[in-house]
This record gives C-alpha cells, sequence and structure tokens, in this order.
C-alpha cells in the first residue's frame, strides 16, 4: 500500500528524514570547507527551531521576519515558522535601511531573523522593538546591549520537544514584499500546496531527481527561488549547496560545478558579462577565429575541437561544466545572451514567477529627507 503524499514543506522534510535519513541534504562553505547536514540533521535543527521559537511565544498568528544573504540558518528558521502554522516574511536584503525599518514596523514583526550586525542594530531601534531578533552570527553581539537579541545557535543549545507539525496545505508559507510605484508595498503570498504542485511540475519537466547538485547562490527572497528551487529540493532530495558569500559565490560554483542553477537575469546577465571579459578583443583573429568554432564548423572533428577548445573551457569558467538544467526565473533573456549561452550549450529554460502581486494598504512607503515615514500597522 503506498503512503499518502506529503502535503506541506515540514511533512515532506520528515518524509526525507525517514527515507533517506543518512543522504547529504546540505552543504554550507564556512572558512574555505565545506560542512555537511545529512536529511535527519536538518528535520532536527528545524525542530528545535520551531520548539525554541513556540517556547518564545511564537504561535500561528505571527510571521516570522528573515532578512539574510543565501545561508542555511535563514532558510532553516525560516522552515522552522512553517513548521508551527505560520509563515516566514522573507526581505532582499538589499532593500534600503529606512524601508526595511518601516515594513518591519508597519507589519508590527515581533520574531525576527537577521543576517548582518548593521541589520540587528537597525531593527533594534524599532518602538516598540521585536519580542526576539534572532542575530545569525554570535561574533560581535556583544556591541548589542538588548536582552531580546539571541544568537541562532542559542536556540539550539536548550533541552527541547520537538512540537507537533502543525501546517496544513492551504496555509500561506511564504510572503514577500517589494516596493510598488505607487509609493506602497506590493505583497505576493504562497501556500504549501502551490509549492508543491508547481515544484512537482518543475521536477517532471526537468527530471529532477536525488542526484542533482544545486548552488543557491541568491537569498531565498523571491517567489521564483522557493517555487524553483527550494520546493524541488526537499521534493526531489537532492544535495542544496550555499556558497560562502557573495564576493567567493563564482569560485564555490567552479570547484562545485552544480548540474542545476536557478538563477534570474541578472545573474545570467553577470556571467554573460564574466565571459566576455575572458574573450578576445572583437575584430581581432583570434575572436573570429572563437565565434566560428562556437557557431560549430562541419563535420565530427570539427565539433570536437570547438567542444575541447572553446566551449568546455568557457564553460568551466562559470562553473557549467556539469550543469545540465539551467534555470532562468523570472524575466527572460535578452536574445543576444541567450543565443551565446545556447552556443556554449546551455539552453536557458525560463520559468516565470507567475504569482500575482497585490497592493498593500497598510504597507506604505513615504520617503522624508531620504527616509520613510514609520506608521502604525499590524500583520493583516
Amino acid at each position: 500500500m503506498s503512503e499518502t503524499p506529503a502535503r506541506t514543506l515540514p511533512a515532506v522534510l520528515l518524509a526525507n528524514s525517514r527515507s533517506r535519513p543518512d543522504d547529504i541534504a546540505l552543504r554550507h562553505k564556512y572558512l574555505g570547507i565545506w560542512q555537511e547536514r545529512t536529511w535527519q540533521q536538518l528535520a532536527d535543527e528545524v525542530q528545535k527551531l520551531a520548539a525554541a521559537l513556540q517556547q518564545q511565544g511564537f504561535c500561528r498568528d505571527d510571521a516570522l521576519l528573515v532578512i539574510s544573504e543565501p545561508r542555511p540558518q535563514a532558510l532553516l528558521i525560516a522552515l522552522a515558522a512553517t513548521w508551527l502554522g505560520s509563515e516566514a516574511v522573507l526581505l532582499e536584503p538589499g532593500l534600503p535601511k529606512a524601508q526595511v525599518q518601516a515594513l518591519a514596523k508597519d507589519l508590527g514583526s515581533r520574531f525576527v531573523f537577521a543576517e548582518a550586525l548593521e541589520q540587528v542594530r537597525l531593527l533594534v531601534d524599532l518602538a516598540p522593538p521585536p519580542q526576539l531578533l534572532i542575530y545569525a552570527d554570535s561574533r560581535g553581539l556583544g556591541a548589542v546591549a538588548a536582552g531580546f537579541v539571541q544568537a541562532y545557535d542559542t536556540l539550539l543549545d536548550r533541552p527541547q520537544v520537538f512540537p507537533e507539525a502543525l501546517a496544513s496545505e492551504r496555509d500561506v508559507a511564504f510572503t514577500f514584499y517589494r516596493p510598488g510605484a505607487d509609493g506602497r508595498f506590493e505583497r505576493q503570498r504562497i501556500r504549501h500546496d502551490e509549492l508543491l504542485r508547481e515544484a512537482r511540475q518543475l521536477i517532471a519537466s526537468e527530471r529532477l531527481g536525488p542526484h542533482e547538485e544545486a548552488l543557491a547562490a541568491r537569498a531565498f527572497a523571491t517567489g521564483g527561488q522557493v517555487r524553483y528551487l527550494l520546493a524541488p529540493w526537499l521534493l526531489a532530495g537532492f544535495r542544496l549547496n550555499f556558497a560562502e558569500n557573495g564576493l567567493t559565490r563564482d569560485n564555490d560554483r567552479r570547484e562545485l560545478g552544480p548540474t542545476l542553477v536557478a538563477g534570474t537575469r541578472g545573474t545570467y546577465e553577470r556571467l554573460y558579462r564574466l565571459l566576455q571579459q575572458r574573450l578576445p578583443e572583437p575584430g581581432s583573429r583570434r575572436r573570429h577565429w572563437l565565434e566560428l568554432a562556437l557557431r560549430g564548423g562541419p563535420g565530427r572533428l570539427a565539433r570536437w575541437l570547438g567542444h575541447w577548445l572553446v566551449r568546455r573551457p568557457l564553460r568551466d569558467v562559470i562553473g557549467f561544466s556539469r550543469v545540465r538544467a539551467p534555470l532562468l526565473l523570472g524575466e527572460p533573456l535578452p536574445d543576444e545572451i541567450a543565443a551565446f549561452f545556447a552556443a556554449l550549450g546551455v539552453v536557458v529554460r525560463t520559468w516565470p514567477d507567475a504569482a500575482s502581486w497585490q497592493a498593500t494598504e497598510e504597507v506604505a512607503i513615504e520617503p522624508v529627507d531620504g527616509w520613510v515615514e514609520e506608521r502604525s500597522g499590524r500583520r493583516p
């Protein structure tokens, strides 16, 4: 008798911890060394975080505000919020400070995860401040004199009883905000059933399986990232890798050689510019020869030489030597860039961010001398 399919992200995580407990689920490069976690270790850590949040008063009516560059702690504590039947509000870490502060104020965020000390200091100044502000790294916390600020690791240290997973399939798992053109934030909300349905479609279309290697080079702060990377990772059970930081991501990608890349238009445009810097000057004889090799001449020998002398080295430069599922999330690429990648043997497939954005009435952006006027408000 077959088991009932898991219908929420926590349920999928639990299923993986039971069916493949010792398989590597996640790796994170730290101080130049890849740190590994198995599916069992991930499930345990998420449950410990859920228990710690629950002990601090976090419940279904709360939302966890997450402001972070791509790092495992941000992903796992967001999953812990969904474990308790609530949602994670994921913000782009590059938003202007004033907008972050205004949004946190207007949402009445009682529980916040922040990666950088600069963000912690910004949120500490809110009135009223958060009930619990979780900092990714305990280093530097001595400079923040606030008892409600706790390091991520301290949440894992205390004795805990794992709470029951409270999420249901139609609960909102993630919410996103972006500045709108009318002076207010726009909001996008995605439920568990939506995420898993669209992830299954991607897995079937791209034939993804547990053998894949993916690199999380961007924060999970867009609908496309959670739809086409986070949810497929859980469902297909492949390995998700985190670069050490934004400055090392290209080197880490080259070292890793992922089979699955889920990037935005900006990702592919940046890699295109990186490759263009490596090419001979336009109009030179070497450039003419290279372009001929990329177009591929007639005959098996010409194709073989073009692959090993041109295409393969260029793919190695950007860490695409093994990629077989190059995904573009959101806006399509300009024809010139798409054609260049196709000539390298990298046929980029576009997966649009189909969910609608809705204007919010309770969250406004109103610049005042370069800052934002704070308005009272609560999360709906």
